[in-house]
């Protein structure tokens, strides 16, 4: 079987670099290998009393990745032990050494004690502040593993510039274990859209995406809900190919507040009603939603949710953005799958490279932006039974 290069990267540099960056395109390997190879470290060294901390910007992010590759990857050698798995500090003993799953949204962890390892995982989705935060506590090495969708971010000026930082790029050509089907699905965007399989199929640094919509999303670690004059829900309706998408939006003047809540596939209402009260919505909010899904809507309200159709009119999506761009628009670091849209939500293009005329984004990576356009176009009224 064909050796996995980023096992071998982090062998071969982890005593010698202070930061070990992984950067590459989709289904590369860079997790796995990671946290495979901080596995082996805690059988190398046993009963060293190593704390090894592994962050990512949510708890929720962390359960469904990392922590759930952590424990796949111990029952695969038939060696997870649940009396080692403090689950309510997330914790895990592993031959007398210390792992840790933080997020960034538990400032009392990320400020709390040192540690010798520090494995940031998505390093993109968290702020400069935090990064410091953790690298200030940390020791001995850190590893970082990142998708380059980003055409400006800290970790290509305050990381891979440092004299003590290596990074080494990685394609999904590097990972043994993906189908065929998988490979065929990332290898068609090499003809239908060269700018995203310059990221995702090559691992590089984006350049930008030409004709892309929003430039001036700007990033926050924290919103103050309370200083907003209203709040509302916006919601984007998807199922099978397409994923439900659910923003928070805060206004205060010409601001707006933006958190990602929700950002799932095959949600059916029961479960989509479930998630929005896991997210804290609450039948007061005002939910406002794709229209062109009158049932769904019908069937929210059946819930208990003050769910709405958006009114839509003619270049109703122009107006929408054109709205969007005249504000201030501040959007939490850790609203991932926001962050991405933004990166790739273009205007199609003509064969000069300029917008098309009348002006139209492209129908790709716009469920959060369609949610957010939504959020914004009405206020708050009150909720009727």
């Amino acid at each position: 079987m064909k050796a996995n290069p980023n096992l071998l990267f982090l062998r071969e540099n982890y005593l010698k670099s202070r930061i070990l960056v992984l950067q590459g395109g989709t289904r590369s390997g860079k997790t796995y290998s990671a946290i495979q190879f901080l596995i082996e470290l805690c059988y190398q060294y046993p009963n060293a009393g190593m704390v090894i901390t592994i962050a990512r910007a949510t708890y929720p992010a962390i359960r469904g990745s990392v922590l759930r590759d952590f424990i796949d990857i111990l029952n695969s050698f038939e060696a997870y032990d649940p009396n080692n798995h403090n689950k309510t500090e997330s914790t895990y003993i592993l031959e007398g050494n210390m792992v840790e799953f933080i997020s960034l949204d538990q400032p009392q962890k990320v400020r709390g004690r040192k540690r010798d390892i520090l494995f940031v995982n998505e390093a993109n989705e968290i702020s400069l502040e935090g990064w410091n935060q953790l690298l200030f506590r940390t020791t001995g090495f850190s590893i970082v593993d990142f998708n380059p969708s980003d055409p400006m971010h800290w970790i290509y000026d305050d990381v891979q510039t440092r004299s003590d930082a290596k990074t080494l790029v990685t394609t999904y050509k590097d990972n043994p274990h993906l189908p065929d089907v998988v490979i065929a699905e990332i290898e068609r965007f090499k003809q239908i859209d060269p700018d995203y399989w310059k990221v995702y199929g090559e691992g590089q640094r984006s350049a930008g995406r030409k004709g892309q919509i929003f430039t001036h999303f700007q990033k926050v670690d924290f919103i103050d809900w309370e200083e907003c004059s209203s709040i509302t829900i916006g919601l984007d309706f998807g199922f099978t190919n397409d994923p439900t998408a659910v923003v928070k939006l805060g206004r205060k003047n010409d601001r707006r507040y933006i958190q990602e809540l929700i950002y799932e596939k095959g949600l059916t209402i029961d479960l989509l009603a479930e998630r929005l009260r896991s997210a804290g919505v609450t039948n007061q909010d005002t939910l406002v939603c794709d229209s062109a899904e009158p049932r769904s809507i019908t069937e929210l309200r059946k819930y208990g949710f003050n769910a709405i159709g958006v009114k839509k009119h003619k270049d109703s999506v122009r107006h929408g953005i054109n709205a969007l761009k005249a504000l201030s628009i501040f959007v939490t670091a850790n609203s991932r799958n926001v962050w991405e849209e933004v990166v790739w939500y273009a205007w199609e293009m003509d064969k000069d490279d300029k917008p098309k005329s009348p002006e139209r984004p492209i129908d790709a990576f716009n469920h959060a932006m369609d949610a957010i356009r939504y959020a914004n176009s009405v206020t708050p009224r009150p909720f009727f039974v």
